[in-house]
């Protein structure tokens, strides 16, 4: 399918998005890819990058190679992620040290469509899908509730870092950065980021890169074999995670990171029990408000879908 630069505008805006939900600990990128129409064209690109494309480039050069790796649409879409995490980190961060319960009523609506988005694309219900969306909701809670690890910050255990983070960026439900918070390398990764610090940056970024070629294979195939189940689980783990994005909540622990203060346990309560302002009618109309985001996304991708499936 050819594409304008209008389309891979519109790409770049989806890494935005994706890039977005990936610094804030609790909403996934993997949800914004799957319900802005790219993941599963995301799963394949990346899990296609192989060395057999140097040989593609040696024989029909580098145009060919780029045509092949799909390149228009990574650059577009890595692009968008990247001046996210470069710019729009702080924006989301002060929106969320300021408006918390807004902001996360905001997310609780986006992602609550998202389980219908993500279920609605199972064509059969059975036991076999209902157990892997029970099993995958379990998971993803469990993950949630899971203390983290003590800061470490070096080289092999930043790799591996964002190797496994990565991953649970590229799964919907599972934030990426929560997985940091988890392992204790938040800290390390978002000053590097910060301060520019460029070997660290890197160090985490050749984990990430080798991550995402490892794991988009295991999702491809997971797809091509096991799509139904696969896409049960994935609703399990979008469903897990509402926990920790619910908007009210009571904090037992947190830790200093920098200048930045990091929650590390809580417990979700009603808005009659929250401490402090609940916001109770503006948050339901930001949940219902996210809620409908997605519904205006699908309708979007829907009408935009048409006309190329028919020009094809």
């Amino acid at each position: 399918m050819q594409r304008s630069f209008l389309d891979y505008l519109k790409v770049t805006l989806k890494g935005m998005a994706m890039g977005a939900a990936d610094v804030v600990p609790g909403v996934s990128g993997g949800t914004i890819a799957f319900i802005s129409g790219i993941y599963e064209e995301l799963i394949s690109t990346i899990s296609g990058i192989k060395p057999s494309l140097l040989t593609t480039w040696k024989e029909d050069g580098f145009s060919a190679m780029w045509k092949e790796m799909n390149g228009n649409f990574i650059l577009a879409l890595f692009c968008g992620i990247l001046i996210s995490i470069f710019s729009l980190m702080r924006v989301a961060n002060y929106l969320l040290d300021t408006h918390p319960v807004l902001i996360w009523s905001f997310f609780f609506g986006l992602v609550l469509a998202s389980i219908w988005f993500v279920a609605k694309q199972i064509p059969r219900w059975n036991y076999k899908i209902i157990i892997a969306l029970i099993l995958g909701a379990a998971v993803a809670y469990y993950i949630v509730s899971l203390p983290p690890l003590a800061a470490n910050s070096s080289s092999l255990f930043l790799f591996f870092a964002g190797a496994i983070a990565v991953c649970a960026m590229i799964l919907p439900g599972i934030s990426g950065a929560f997985i940091l918070v988890l392992l204790g390398a938040y800290k390390s990764i978002t000053e590097a980021a910060h301060d520019f610090d460029i070997k660290t940056i890197a160090i985490v970024g050749v984990g990430a890169v080798f991550g995402l070629l490892t794991f988009s294979r295991i999702l491809k195939w997971l797809f091509v074999h096991y799509s139904n189940i696969t896409l049960a689980v994935l609703t399990g783990f979008i469903a897990g995670s509402l926990n920790k994005i619910w908007p009210w909540k009571e904090t037992l622990e947190t830790a200093i990171y920098g200048d930045k203060e990091v929650v590390l346990k809580e417990a979700s309560v009603m808005p009659q029990n929250f401490n402090g302002d609940p916001q109770t009618m503006w948050a339901i109309l930001l949940m219902i408000a996210g809620f409908l985001f997605i519904i205006g996304l699908e309708l979007v991708a829907n009408r935009k879908t048409d006309p190329a499936d028919a020009a094809n």
